[in-house]
């Protein structure tokens, strides 16, 4: 006969391999989920005529929401967890951040009310993907600035004051550079002469893999590292060694593989992430320094692009 310590034994690994098991499934399936909530959102709004801003809005909510739950099903660095401290802190820059695209999008709609076209030239199957690789061009493009110019980095080195990463501070922006990558980017796509309805479909797609790039979850997605932008790249991105932080593509990689700022490889994690000069920065917490930093005159030795 058993034990009864040998059968609760039993029970324990029993128990643990589930859970490893369940484990393991959330990372495989956590990137597809994602992908179809796109498709599936995209196509329902189409059919049933919903307000596209409206939308966006509820999506990146549902979004937070899931990436937030893998989390703390799937952490890969439990460290990097906000307290409640930095919660308060990411939510008041998730507002501004949330303030500045809205009038960005304000802005840049009545552009492209003006320049794009209300129906597609292409087959709309055809146009997204055009419209998705162009659009992921600019904003490498703007992206890349933001760290190479040094005034471009005064705004965009605010978002790598933090020294983990995770979906909630994702949100931490200057405003000013919310404005710029985001009009630069759908301006860029209206400009062309994509329809309007190609244009909200690339941005749901733009909203989902900004938020899963910076999710603190374990997840690998293999091969298909080459096509999308993952979470392993874009730590690799926040580290302080310069040598392999590119990854500037939050959506997909090919730009990296083709301007030479891919740097991952299976296996790579970055020793720290955050600034190399973290008094070059004002800190995550001091919000209105934060937003006056780059009016400042003065620079303070250090003070250069990433």
């Amino acid at each position: 006969m058993f034990s009864s310590s040998t059968a609760d034994g039993d029970r324990s690994r029993s128990g643990r391999d589930a859970r490893r098991t369940a484990r393991a499934v959330l990372a495989r399936i956590a990137h597809p989920v994602l992908l179809l909530s796109v498709a599936t959102v995209f196509a329902a709004s189409l059919r049933n005529g919903w307000e596209p801003d409206r939308v966006t809005f509820v999506f990146q909510l549902s979004v937070l929401c899931y990436l937030v739950a893998l989390e703390c099903l799937i952490p890969y660095e439990r460290a990097w967890r906000p307290d409640r401290r930095e919660w308060g802190w990411y939510g008041v820059y998730y507002v501004l951040t949330a303030v500045a695209g809205a009038l960005g999008q304000s802005l840049v709609l009545v552009a492209v009310g003006a320049v794009a076209r209300p129906h597609s030239v292409l087959p709309l199957w055809a146009e997204i993907p055009v419209a998705l690789l162009l659009g992921s061009l600019a904003s490498y493009v703007v992206h890349r600035l933001g760290h190479t110019n040094r005034w471009l980095w005064r705004l965009h080195g605010v978002h790598h004051v933090p020294e983990k990463v995770n979906v909630a501070n994702n949100g931490v922006n200057h405003v000013l550079d919310v404005l710029l990558s985001q009009g630069c980017v759908q301006l860029a796509l209206a400009l062309v002469g994509f329809s309007e309805t190609a244009v909200f479909g690339v941005g749901l797609f733009v909203v989902a893999q900004g938020y899963f790039v910076h999710a603190n979850i374990t997840v690998r997605l293999g091969p298909l590292n080459h096509v999308f932008a993952s979470p392993e790249q874009h730590r690799l991105h926040h580290s302080t060694d310069l040598a392999e932080a590119g990854h500037y593509s939050s959506d997909l990689s090919v730009w990296d593989r083709v301007f030479g700022s891919f740097t991952w490889r299976p296996g790579r994690e970055p020793a720290a992430v955050g600034l190399v000069n973290p008094d070059s920065f004002p800190g995550t917490g001091a919000i209105i320094a934060t937003l006056v930093h780059p009016l400042r005159r003065s620079v303070k030795a250090g003070e250069t692009a990433g």
